[in-house]
């Protein structure tokens, strides 16, 4: 009897190991998917971009243009991923951070600006640039419209998922009309038809929508009273910090070398506004 029991005792001994090894095999494994899943080690991307943003981002017969554009592709080439194996899928201010969590881009360039909030969802490289919140309108109520506060009482668009609204309303105090759209094409239809008064938006965004409006024969300006800081990042998956800091290394190297500074002249100098071309302070890609 006491061998026997000696013998159970062995035999639990061993599968109390075998069950410790497994569970840190399973562990490692974890530890080297978790690993292979960033974008570090990818040969394909796919990036989440917006199409409705004159300048910035846009889509016509399946061709992606703006600045957001060209600044995903660059980042893209930048590690290693090019041509037909960048894909970019179109997204708005509300889906942004459920497609990164879902998994469906594997990132996001698409006048993403960093907030707290955000960031408990997302992580975020950048920013590539740091926009400005102003005010757009038609000419002809530009001379009663000097700054954000003067849009109380005015009908000014909301776009869902964005802040961009809430920062006027909420933050600022100024109480505006909400006239809900589902993008900022919508948004400056809506201007342009007389059916709301202002679009409040980053100026990079403004200066895309006011040249689309003098291009199909509008009469549009932009205050030119700027009131925030909207810090562009580059949204991918809240555990990827490799992915985070190769990203921000691959940014500064585009401010060093100029490419930024000469992307951010292409798209926004016809419209007169005037760009910072100096590399941003950059957000931490540490884990919160």
């Amino acid at each position: 009897m006491g061998i026997r029991r000696n013998g159970h005792v062995l035999r639990a001994a061993a599968a109390l190991l075998a069950a410790g090894t497994a569970a840190l095999s399973a562990a490692a494994c974890g530890i080297a998917d978790a690993g292979e899943s960033s974008i570090v080690h990818k040969s394909e991307l796919t990036i989440g971009v917006n199409t409705d943003q004159p300048g910035l981002g846009a889509s016509s017969g399946g061709t992606y243009s703006g600045f957001d554009i060209d600044v995903a592709r660059e980042v893209a080439r930048r590690l290693g991923v090019g041509g037909s194996h960048v894909r970019f899928e179109p997204v708005t201010s509300k889906s942004r951070e459920s497609v990164i969590e879902k998994g469906k881009v594997d990132l996001v360039v698409a006048s993403y600006s960093i907030t707290p909030e955000r960031k408990l969802k997302v992580a975020f490289a950048g920013p590539y640039y740091v926009a400005h919140q102003d005010v757009l309108v038609r000419a002809s109520d530009a001379s009663s419209v000097k700054n954000v506060h003067d849009l109380a009482g005015k009908r000014l668009c909301r776009v869902t998922g964005s802040v961009s609204y809430t920062r006027v309303h909420d933050e600022l105090g100024v109480a505006a009309l909400p006239a809900d759209a589902g993008g900022y094409t919508a948004c400056l239809d809506g201007l342009t038809s007389g059916r709301l008064d202002a679009i409040s938006t980053d100026d990079l965004i403004l200066a895309g929508l006011a040249a689309k409006a003098v291009r199909e024969g509008h009469k549009v300006q932009v205050v030119n009273a700027p009131f925030s800081d909207e810090p562009y990042g580059i949204g991918l998956r809240k555990d990827d910090v490799d992915g985070c800091e190769k990203v921000n290394k691959v940014l500064t190297k585009m401010y060093q070398d100029g490419t930024l500074p000469k992307l951010l002249h292409k798209w926004f100098d016809p419209a007169n506004l005037k760009v910072t071309t100096t590399v941003p302070q950059f957000e931490g890609c540490d884990e919160a």
